[in-house]
């Protein structure tokens, strides 16, 4: 009995899956790779039976979401539309889901165990696409030239970044240099140390963030804030990320602007 009750906590988790993960471009050569949009959610991956975090946490999607998912797995992104991310963040880790799920979808961008290239593999998905399940469109990529015209219209339209992958290799578990994010601003981590109040419209409310890199490099961030964080800014002590241009010889990042709250689930 004691045995038993040592063993029990090991299943009220999922074990971590080993995920494609992106490593960042640096105008490689990429002419035959396809190309799609980064999309800012939630990564989720389907095991066959219920759908995990990419630290392998169960998450509580509704029964009606995931009713006619394969019994196989499938990886991809939770996702309503740009600049969504703290609704969609708040949406998928309620224990408890809500009605606000029916803004989501589910964009898979390869299903990990089937056999050939990224092409054969999302077609195994194919007959499951529906209301829910949204296969992400990868486009053929001829030249640099239709890089840069599809990042574009990303960024204009308000969207992260995009992803340019080469189709002819399995699904790889881990760090590859065959996936890539193409940003033109680069992203990362600080931790919030204070709150700057705000001025004229923003009189009583966040004006910008003090923050503090992992060096102890502090700087201030005014840019990317909505309306209900300036009203109601998240503890001292909380991570976010941010993307900038470059840092100054000083350490500090250029044109700062803040991203999300990170997410730990």
């Amino acid at each position: 009995m004691k045995l038993l009750l040592l063993l029990l906590p090991i299943f009220l988790f999922a074990s971590k899956p080993n995920l494609l993960l992106l490593k960042v471009y640096t105008d490689q050569n990429i002419t035959g790779w396809v190309m799609s949009e980064k999309l800012d959610g939630i990564r989720a991956y389907w095991d066959g039976k219920q759908l995990l975090t990419r630290s392998g946490k169960v998450i509580h999607a509704p029964s009606w979401f995931i009713k006619d998912y394969p019994p196989f797995a499938i990886d991809g992104e939770l996702w309503s539309k740009r600049g969504d991310f703290e609704f969609i963040s708040s949406t998928v880790r309620d224990k408890r889901p809500s009605s606000d799920w029916k803004k989501i979808k589910h964009y898979i961008f390869d299903v990990p165990n089937a056999k050939g290239n990224l092409f054969e593999r999302l077609a195994k998905i194919k007959s499951y696409e529906g209301e829910v399940i949204k296969i992400i469109t990868q486009l053929p990529i001829r030249s640099k030239d239709d890089l840069k015209r599809f990042l574009d219209e990303v960024e204009q339209n308000g969207g992260e970044g995009v992803v340019v992958r080469v189709p002819n290799t399995p699904y790889i578990g881990k760090r590859t240099s065959k996936a890539l994010k193409v940003k033109r601003f680069h992203d990362t981590e600080c931790e919030i140390v204070g709150y700057t109040e705000g001025k004229g419209k923003f009189r009583g409310k966040v004006g910008a963030i003090e923050c503090q890199l992992k060096d102890g490099t502090r700087f201030k961030i005014g840019s990317g804030l909505s309306n209900a964080f300036r009203e109601h800014p998240p503890k001292i002590g909380t991570i976010i990320t941010f993307k900038y241009k470059e840092f100054t010889k000083k350490g500090k990042p250029r044109f700062p602007v803040f991203l999300r709250v990170r997410d730990n689930i």
